[in-house]
């Protein structure tokens, strides 16, 4: 994703931007809130690099500060408990897990460290927006961006041009929808989704 050096520009506008709005993966998800926990079953289809079909059961607790989550995935006969994000820094999120495959009697746990922002001269920015279409009915929508900012450079007497720029670029896609039926019962918790979310061990 170099934006061109010493002055050459990209030969198309193709190298510039790109926005991909065809998603690769398609969550449909159903929820029901029940004596403290609320009970999913997502049905997830991933059709990049490959078809694939996942379903899991995901319960939760419907506090508002839950601490964990529980995953079971019956295909893959995986079951995970995962901790909730804990914030390190502002950006910075920790969440640990601990897993048991049936398949293969093996119990594991690990870690992972997640930010909304890279580095090596390429940033990315990812979000998740929710749009309540009408009680009990939601779209989310995660999408990212990736971006090199522009630059503009110059010097006078170190042999560099006198004044050189090399353009950003931004290559942006659709990458998940979701559509999520929810089940409420008289009195549950209903917790709002955070908006600016980094990637998680699921």
């Amino acid at each position: 994703m170099d934006g061109g050096s010493n002055g050459e520009e990209p030969t198309s506008w193709d190298e510039l931007y790109s926005i991909n709005l065809m998603p690769s993966e398609l969550f449909l998800k159903f929820r029901k809130g029940m004596q403290g926990l609320r009970v999913g079953v997502n049905l997830e289809f991933y059709n990049v690099p490959y078809n694939e079909f996942q379903a899991k059961l995901v319960l939760k607790p419907l506090a508002h500060d839950r601490r964990w989550k529980f995953i079971y995935e019956p295909v893959q006969q995986d079951v995970r408990i995962l901790s909730k994000k804990i914030p390190v820094t502002k950006f910075l999120n920790l969440q640990v897990g601990i897993g048991h495959n049936f398949h293969m009697h093996a119990t594991g746990w690990k870690w992972k460290l997640t930010t909304c922002f890279g580095g090596d001269g390429i940033s990315r920015f990812q979000n998740k927006t929710s749009v309540g279409l009408f009680p009990g009915v939601d779209l989310r929508f995660g999408w990212r961006a990736d971006y090199v900012l522009p630059e503009i450079t110059g010097g006078v007497g170190t042999g560099e041009p006198l004044f050189n720029m090399k353009t950003g670029q931004l290559h942006a896609s659709l990458d998940r929808v979701e559509a999520i039926l929810t089940h409420s019962e008289a009195g549950d918790i209903k917790r709002s989704e955070d908006l600016l979310v980094c990637p998680s061990l699921t």
